[in-house]
């Protein structure tokens, strides 16, 4: 039996899922890439970017225009500001990921004798420009987890994609896709090397356009749940769609969490001939917010940022803002 995916991406035989690639614009994507352009694709964590991602480099190898690998760069977060740990980090998940996806072993043949010539400001470009140049069509990649990297190793990453944005396509990515939980222009990256604050939209000001991946509409909410009832008979009234769409706004972990408390967890929803009531949906939601689940958690901690407090405060004690606030600071807490 398929279940509702509450972590990581989603796998077709095993969840019910929504088609990734009709979670955005592919028109747009597809035209971005023929143009040549590097862009931010960005979303809140648990909404499906890398089950998007994973389904475009699916797509694209297959279309055969281009040749196109997903990397996820979460790894080099433990390198913190080591920049070579950080950068090395990023070769071998490139070279992991194109000799398992792509059957290419260029970037683990070279990624050693590479780091050792070019050090780690330039080797990460240096691999990207070679490899490329061996290639039989352009390269894509799709870069994940961009804002999980730290400082300097960050900025190296970064100024290392820019230095060689001159080079597409013949040697280097046609095309670049960051993904991540916030947009570049909010990184805010503390340099140890330059004792300074660097702005992400200064380190990649080659960036064409900045993606949102948006929320389920209530349409593709129902469709979710139809899926279950359709496999299980189960059905859902529309009194707990409504309750549903009030809990969640169609965030994506949210719906799927409610969904699975619900028909796989409480007792009374694993009786596949009840339905399902407003008032069961109500309990899952308390029962996910006294577990404190780690997504729910997580806001928590993005309360000590400033930009995020003095916009959520006065909101949590239902007062007018006490002071004006930007819209690039609304925009990044709606981001989040």
């Amino acid at each position: 039996m398929k279940f509702f995916n509450t972590a990581g991406p989603v796998k077709f035989d095993k969840h019910y899922c929504l088609p990734p690639l009709e979670r955005f614009n592919l028109d747009e994507i597809l035209k971005l890439i023929g143009q040549e352009k590097y862009f931010v694709l960005h979303a809140p964590r648990q909404t499906g970017k890398t089950s998007a991602l994973l389904a475009l480099m699916n797509y694209l190898n297959r279309e055969g225009e281009y040749i196109c690998l997903y990397v996820n760069v979460e790894k080099g977060q433990s390198a913190r500001e080591d920049v070579e740990r950080g950068v090395f980090s990023f070769l071998a998940e490139i070279a992991s990921r194109a000799r398992d996806f792509l059957d290419d072993r260029f970037p683990v043949d070279h990624m050693k004798d590479i780091m050792e010539l070019w050090g780690p400001d330039s080797a990460l470009n240096e691999m990207l420009s070679s490899w490329t140049k061996t290639l039989s069509r352009p390269l894509v990649l799709l870069v994940d987890e961009i804002d999980s990297l730290v400082g300097d190793t960050l900025i190296s990453v970064l100024r290392q994609i820019r230095a060689g944005y001159d080079k597409r396509p013949a040697h280097f990515p046609q095309s670049i896709i960051l993904c991540g939980v916030r947009d570049v222009r909010d990184y805010r990256i503390h340099s140890s090397k330059e004792k300074a604050v660097i702005t992400g939209g200064s380190e990649f000001n080659i960036k064409a356009k900045s993606l949102r991946l948006g929320d389920f509409s209530r349409v593709e909410v129902q469709a979710l749940y139809q899926c279950h009832t359709e496999e299980t008979g189960q059905a859902f009234t529309d009194e707990a769609m409504d309750e549903v769409w009030r809990l969640s706004a169609g965030q994506p972990w949210l719906v799927n969490a409610l969904a699975y408390e619900v028909c796989f967890e409480m007792k009374a929803g694993q009786n596949r001939e009840i339905a399902i009531t407003p008032e069961i949906i109500g309990r899952a939601a308390e029962k996910l917010i006294l577990r404190r689940e780690t997504h729910l958690d997580q806001l928590i901690d993005k309360l000590n940022e400033e930009r995020v407090f003095r916009i959520i405060d006065p909101m949590m004690r239902g007062v007018d803002m006490e002071q004006k606030v930007s819209q690039d600071d609304i925009q990044y807490v709606v981001d989040l």
